[in-house]
């Protein structure tokens, strides 16, 4: 068997502007690769050819010959060589946060210069819609603190030798979407809700008193073990796989008690058969970066 030859790491980073690419490229530049953002077409080439390091693209709207067809044109090409291994990376945010970061910001959409920030949005997910379909990693950045897209960003990325596998837990609420991300996701909606309790509705799955109050709905302990007997079964499965990264995520109405309390139980579980995932509260972080910017603007 003739012995298998490593292929050179290429990560092209697209998505809507605002959403956090700039921070994905700095964070793949410090994780070892040769960073570029929006370089013409037709210089990609040359850029192939001028470094032998991992190599990360930025491409987006203000790319000159931008076009989604390009784009994927490109990647499949890419796919094609065999010294090649590209992956797309599309960053995405919901239009209330892009339009806040840009009031924040000041700066101006480049689909809407003299006009509405909204109407660019509007217009440069209609341009890229084709590529977040093909994307192999959508990194929603509206509720993601700066440390925890970095750390995803090494988990998924990094060059180091280690082959063990990237585990996250998310808890997340339905009424804002699945975390794109998934590869695993159940739904504890059908659980007691501590929201309809007045004392327990302030408080998270984190508190020990809600952490009970879901515990003692009858049929709790048999859908933790049933999380926990495929879990467990699917891991390993998925090592000889060789995939390198799995995202697990529990949903439930607001994504601040049942799925929170139902992760971090995974998530100790895990722990004690040796695994170390990465646990992730979609939700009560974007409480915590709501009260981060309240504070701000406060200020």
């Amino acid at each position: 068997m003739m012995p298998q030859v490593a292929r050179r790491r290429i990560v092209l980073v697209t998505g809507l502007s605002g959403a956090g690419k700039s921070s994905i490229l700095h964070t793949l530049e410090d994780l070892g690769y040769e960073t570029v953002d929006n370089p013409p077409f037709s210089l990609l080439d040359e850029l192939l050819s001028r470094t032998d390091r991992p190599l990360a693209i930025g491409i987006d709207v203000r790319t000159r010959g931008f076009a989604a067809a390009a784009v994927l044109q490109v990647i499949a090409r890419f796919k094609a060589e065999t010294g090649f291994a590209p992956e797309l990376v599309f960053a995405t945010a919901d239009d209330a946060v892009l339009l806040r970061r840009y009031t924040e910001t000041r700066r101006r959409h480049p689909l809407a210069p003299q006009g509405q920030v909204r109407d660019g949005i509007s217009a440069e997910r209609a341009i890229t819609d084709e590529l977040r379909v093909a994307a192999d990693l959508i990194l929603d950045t509206s509720s993601v603190a700066l440390p925890v897209l970095r750390q995803t960003i090494g988990q998924r990325f990094g060059l180091t030798a280690d082959e063990g596998l990237a585990l996250t837990l998310i808890s997340f609420a339905y009424r804002s979407g699945l975390p794109p991300e998934s590869d695993l996701v159940f739904d504890a909606r059908f659980l007691r809700n501590p929201h309809y309790d007045q004392t327990l509705r302030p408080r998270t799955g984190l508190d020990p008193e809600v952490c009970a109050y879901v515990q003692s709905d009858p049929d709790c302990a048999a859908f933790q073990e049933a999380i926990r007997s495929m879990v467990l079964l699917l891991l390993p499965r998925f090592v000889q796989e060789g995939k390198k990264y799995v995202t697990i995520a529990i949903g439930c109405s607001g994504g601040r008690h049942r799925s929170v309390f139902l992760i971090e139980n995974l998530a100790e579980t895990l722990r004690r058969s040796s695994w170390q995932p990465m646990v992730v509260h979609r939700e009560l972080d974007r409480v915590e970066r709501a009260k981060e910017a309240t504070g701000s603007a406060a200020a």
